[in-house]
């Protein structure tokens, strides 16, 4: 992934062919031309849920077109960060009931849930053209 700086408050990073673009909302500096970097982030959480159910419900051939699923967050002020992220999956009609606690249990599969309850290290490193 390469991250590179286009101007004013724009962010965007380069990975498999994509080019993901971010901006900060005008309140902070920026156009609001694309969404900020922790949107991206609380987006991440909630498609890669939203892959599960769907996969969930194409294994067992059942039609997910009418399902959702809905993201809130809780926030810790004195903290300045969320405490507490509520998936909330409105199954669509039809879905059986047999099912409900196995496709919580898939949305717990999910690689972005996993790594935020066992991050990984960072390193962060600066180097000087040569």
């Amino acid at each position: 992934m390469i991250v590179r700086f286009p101007g004013g408050q724009r962010v965007d990073a380069e990975y498999k062919g994509f080019v993901i673009a971010t901006d900060q909302a005008v309140h902070q500096g920026g156009e609001g031309a694309a969404p900020a970097p922790f949107d991206l982030f609380l987006a991440s959480i909630a498609t890669c849920s939203g892959i599960y159910v769907l996969s969930f419900g194409q294994r067992r051939n059942i039609d997910m077109s009418g399902a959702t699923i809905h993201m809130s967050m809780r926030r810790d002020r004195a903290a300045g960060r969320f405490d507490l992220i509520k998936l909330e999956i409105r199954l669509p009609e039809g879905f059986p009931k047999k099912y409900r606690n196995a496709v919580i249990k898939s949305v717990n599969q999910c690689a972005v849930k996993q790594h935020m309850e066992n991050p990984p290290e960072f390193e962060v490193v600066a180097t000087w053209p040569e």
